[in-house]
């Protein structure tokens, strides 16, 4: 049975993670109104934890920044040879121009 609550839309669009010293840029592989699936260069384990929070300065094909609060979800090492990690992010109170940009897609 398929636990998320909205549609999920695949993307394929550039974000950076704010706040962050190293590896900032992250891509996005499928989105919805509430969540972000991302693609990341090797973390720490400690980046990523469950529960807290990173801010994403996500860029739209036309250019526009939009700035999304996200809480993390899960985290995963994709490859035996850490060459990547998925991020599981729910979204935190979307911003109105999030919301419009997810209604484009459908």
């Amino acid at each position: 049975m398929e636990r998320r609550r909205t549609k999920r839309l695949t993307v394929n669009l550039k974000a950076e993670r704010i706040t962050c010293t190293k590896n900032c840029s992250v891509f996005i592989e499928n989105l919805s109104e509430s969540g972000i699936y991302m693609i990341t260069a090797p973390a720490k384990n400690n980046d990523y934890v469950p529960g807290s929070e990173i801010d994403l300065e996500l860029e739209l094909k036309d250019g526009n920044i939009i700035s999304l609060n996200c809480l993390v979800k899960w985290a995963v090492n994709n490859s035996p040879d850490d060459l990547t990690n998925s991020v599981g992010l729910e979204i935190v109170d979307p911003p109105s121009e999030y919301r419009e940009f997810i209604s484009t897609l459908h």
